[in-house]
């Protein structure tokens, strides 16, 4: 991926952070998208930055604010330099029962795991459309594909973006982009906290692993998918979960 340029949103922490430490590895440049900054992202960007000679630029915005989204946006596409690969990672989880849950916070969670990724796939592939060449890849959920309790609104967003995924594989692989997407089971992050130790320990007894995963884990496949090594992959679900 040396001298590639890489999209990664949500890329602030858990497997965003992660991907834009494994890309910088590889010798990608990026654009580091998030709502904000702090001082501790700033120092261990500048440190993979010297170690990897690459640049990272962090862009903030968000997401949900269509002013907000645009500004950021343009700042990447103004460098007029070319965009290689998109990541869509930014999203939320929740668990709730549907008679727990409003109508309103379930259109919330689609706006930012659906319709802004629907938003900014439309605006970064008009690029790649006219250079004939790009990689998107969308970050989905094993939610999205095993019908759960309390995920009625998580993994329904998830199904839609996975849906998506595989319409767009067959829109733009035409034009030389490939759209994939990674459907990760438990992984160690912060959006795991929401379980308790009792469904923690029932989420690794699910995987025949018997743990959960890494955000190294699912990075590595998203580099994998980035590269030209999966140039044939196109609108694949790419599950990561343990083996379920």
């Amino acid at each position: 991926m040396e001298g590639e340029n890489i999209i990664i949103t949500g890329a602030n922490r858990g497997i965003g952070k992660e991907l834009v430490k494994v890309f910088a590895e590889a010798g990608a440049n990026i654009w580091a998208c998030m709502r904000k900054e702090n001082e501790d992202f700033v120092s261990w960007k500048s440190e993979l930055e010297q170690k990897h000679n690459v640049w990272i630029k962090t862009v903030c915005f968000d997401i949900t604010d269509s002013e907000s989204f645009d500004i950021g946006i343009k700042s990447i596409l103004d460098e007029n330099i070319k965009i290689d690969v998109l990541i869509n990672n930014a999203g939320i989880s929740t668990v709730k029962l549907l008679n727990k849950s409003k109508l309103e916070e379930v259109k919330a969670l689609f706006n930012i795991n659906y319709f802004s990724m629907l938003n900014m796939i439309q605006k970064i592939s008009k690029k790649m459309v006219r250079q004939k060449s790009g990689v998107i890849i969308n970050m989905g959920s094993i939610a999205g594909i095993e019908p759960q309790p309390g995920k009625i609104a998580y993994g329904s967003s998830k199904a839609a973006v996975l849906f998506m995924t595989q319409c767009l594989a067959k829109e733009l692989g035409p034009l030389g982009i490939r759209v994939n997407a990674i459907a990760p089971g438990p992984i160690e992050t912060e959006m795991i906290q929401q379980y308790n130790t009792e469904q923690l320990k029932q989420l690794s007894v699910e995987s025949s692993l018997r743990r959960l995963g890494k955000t190294e884990e699912i990075a590595q496949v998203a580099l994998f998918l980035a590269s030209e090594r999966a140039s044939y992959i196109n609108g694949a679900i790419i599950k990561v979960d343990g083996g379920r």
